[in-house]
């Protein structure tokens, strides 16, 4: 009973060891750099008088992860260092017009779904993805200034959380036995009001985060 007991307690272990082999199997890790070009799109009753002005080039990057759970579906998440804002311009009824240039920094944890075809080239996949992303902000500048002449900082005048949409397409090309590069556009859309500010004591003051990125990177 006992030479039984070792025996099977063996092999108990040797499938675990197999099962957990083919599991990390399935997850792909790499790093991504993403240049942007971003915007504020705001919304608020005619007496603001307020507009979107222009955009603003950004840059983002970080480590990724995706999670296959079939041939060709993956679920992909990761850690990402992100930069957003633009201008936008003020002018309450009885005021003079301001224009801000507004950057702000987030740590991003991007929650999507990815969807892969088969090979459409040599060792080349194209892959589609949609899902969300949630964020957490950690720095904040006005016309490139990080706090007010009374030294508070800008953070104060936006919300510390924000949650968006995602959606992307690109390739990967497969250049090893575990090592692929990809390419890809995605474009990112804020469902949440980031300002703090403008918006306090009035709900429908909005300002809200979007913008289209190059993303480039490798993963192992």
């Amino acid at each position: 009973m006992k030479t039984i007991s070792v025996r099977a307690l063996f092999c108990m272990a040797a499938l675990l060891f197999l099962f957990s082999q083919k599991a990390a199997a399935q997850i792909e890790i790499g790093l991504k750099v993403s240049p942007s070009l971003t915007y504020l799109r705001t919304s608020a009753p005619a007496a603001f008088n307020l507009q979107s002005e222009g955009s603003k080039v950004g840059i983002g990057f970080g480590v990724v992860a995706d999670y296959f759970f079939g041939t060709n579906y993956a679920f992909s998440s990761g850690l990402l260092f992100n930069s957003k804002g633009g201008s936008i311009s003020v002018q309450p009824d009885g005021a003079g017009k301001m224009e801000q240039e507004v950057g702000l920094h987030y740590i991003e944890i991007p929650l999507a779904l990815k969807l892969y075809t088969n090979e459409i080239a040599t060792d080349t996949r194209v892959y589609f993805m949609a899902g969300g992303s949630l964020n957490t902000l950690v720095g904040a500048r006005i016309d490139g200034e990080k706090a007010d002449a009374e030294g508070d900082k800008y953070t104060k005048q936006f919300n510390l959380f924000e949650f968006g949409a995602l959606l992307g397409a690109g390739a990967e090309l497969q250049m090893g036995p575990s090592t692929k590069i990809f390419g890809g556009l995605s474009y990112h859309h804020g469902l949440t009001n980031v300002d703090d500010n403008l918006s306090k004591g009035n709900s429908n003051v909005e300002i809200k985060n979007s913008g289209f990125s190059l993303d480039l990177g490798i993963k192992f």
